[in-house]
Formats: structure tokens, C-alpha cells, sequence
């Protein structure tokens, strides 16, 4: 296989969008199969990692144009790899095994010195990360308040700073995970049902008498960690009076 990856990365325990799409394109041609375009290949990880974290950072392209790209650790390539075929899937997981084993045996220290040194930066890693444990621990929480399940999406909205709540559901039906009833009531899409929403069934008297069976559209947990990252992203309807700031309300019925 050719040699095609080119550091965008200085952290050894990940690896860049950039250079899994060289290792996928790499074996893609070996196996007689056609390249992914790098617009394709990212539109591919957002979906098949909503809802995960990792970073994002910008790459500056031959052309002078920019394209986003993301920091993915060895699983999260994993998963990516998976949608390949048998044989390049195959040849692009040796590849990720080789490069991270030598990671691996880059990172063990040489000599005596840098050994030392490699135990005064983890001391000092290991005290910087029970820090930012502590200030981040409220901030967990709340986060892990924001994604339960069961509100529906305008709620959630509600919640978002700057988010114009009374758009979120025109947004989803673009998206393809709401379409309008013959009583022209929302529901949950096939596209989107079990996967990102679920629906909750109620009655409802109408004026003749008669008892109306309901169903309302309501977001599964991932559900909710989507739409959030989609608000990180600037990808849901903002409010023109927005003052750019992403935070969000604890409270269902808070004004974000």
C-alpha cells in the first residue's frame, strides 16, 4: 500500500480525519476501488459518530480553501473503517494496528533521562486533569441533565441559548426526521424513529365526544446529543437577537 499520511496530529493517541481517509483511499486503490472525496468521507463520520466526542480543527487545502476535519481516537476509526468493504477494511485495520503499536513503542522512554522526564510530565498531566475534573463536574452533570430522554424537540430548543425554538421542528422535517400527519400533526419518521426519537402516546377529548388517540414526537437520548452538537456547529435556527453564546438552561421550561 502506498504511503499517504501526512501529519496534521501531534497527539499519538489519535488520528486525523485527514489521515484516515489517506489509509482508506490508499487501500481503496490497491483493492481496485474508486477514492472517497474528503466532503463525503466527514459527512460519513458525523453520522456514524453522532452523538461521540472529538475534536474538531481546520485544514488549510492545495487550493487555498479550508475544510474542517476531526481528531478521532483508535475506536472511533474503527467504527469509520467498518462501512468499507471486507478486503479494504481488512487492510486499513492492519494499518491502524501498525501505526498505533508504533506509537506504542515511540512513547517508551530510551534512556534514563527520559524516563525522568516522561514521569514529570505525567505527574503533571495527572494534576491538571483531577483539576479540570473538579471545575468540569457541575458542568457533567448539567450536560448529562440536558440529554435525557423523553422532551421533545421543542423543549430541548428551549433549553439553548439563542436557539429559536419555534423553528426547531420546521428544521427536523428538512432534515428528515419529522413529516406532518393526515390530521397534520408531527411525527417521528422511519428515518428517524429508534434511532434519534421516539413517540409518546396520550387521548385527547375532542368537542364532539369522541376520544382522539395522539402521538408526540420526543427525543431519545441520542436524539438530544445530536441537536446538541448541530447547535455547537451553528446548523440550528438561531434567533436574529442571538449574542453568540452556547450555553443552556437546566430547567424544561427555562428561556434559553
Amino acid at each position: 500500500m502506498n504511503e499517504v499520511i501526512h501529519s496534521f496530529n501531534s497527539n499519538p493517541e489519535t488520528l486525523s480525519s485527514i489521515e484516515l481517509l489517506d489509509l482508506v483511499n490508499a487501500a481503496r486503490q490497491d483493492h481496485g476501488e474508486n477514492a472517497i472525496r474528503r466532503n463525503d468521507f466527514h459527512a460519513r463520520i458525523a453520522d456514524e459518530l453522532a452523538g461521540d466526542h472529538y475534536e474538531t480543527f481546520v485544514v488549510q487545502n492545495p487550493n487555498g480553501t479550508t475544510t474542517a476535519a476531526y481528531s478521532l481516537n483508535h475506536e472511533q476509526c474503527l467504527l469509520v473503517s467498518m462501512r468499507e468493504s471486507k478486503s479494504v477494511r481488512r487492510t486499513v485495520l492492519k494499518r491502524l494496528k501498525e501505526l498505533e503499536q508504533s506509537a506504542i513503542q515511540d512513547a517508551v522512554p530510551k534512556t534514563m533521562p527520559e524516563a525522568l522526564r516522561l514521569a514529570a510530565d505525567l505527574a503533571e498531566k495527572n494534576e491538571q486533569l483531577t483539576m479540570v475534573a473538579r471545575q468540569q463536574g457541575d458542568r457533567i452533570k448539567s450536560l448529562q441533565n440536558l440529554f435525557e430522554s423523553g422532551v421533545t424537540p421543542f423543549e430541548f430548543a428551549k433549553r439553548l441559548n439563542g436557539v429559536n425554538c419555534q423553528k426547531i421542528n420546521a428544521e427536523l422535517h428538512r432534515r428528515g426526521w419529522l413529516y406532518r400527519d393526515s390530521f397534520d400533526c408531527w411525527r417521528a419518521s422511519s428515518k428517524a424513529r429508534d434511532l434519534y426519537l421516539t413517540e409518546r402516546s396520550g387521548r385527547m377529548e375532542r368537542s364532539d365526544g369522541r376520544v382522539m388517540v395522539t402521538a408526540t414526537p420526543v427525543l431519545l437520548q441520542r436524539g438530544a446529543a445530536y441537536l446538541h452538537k448541530l447547535y455547537l456547529h451553528e446548523q440550528l435556527p438561531m434567533k436574529k437577537t442571538w449574542d453568540g453564546q452556547f450555553s443552556h438552561d437546566k430547567s424544561i421550561g427555562g428561556e434559553a
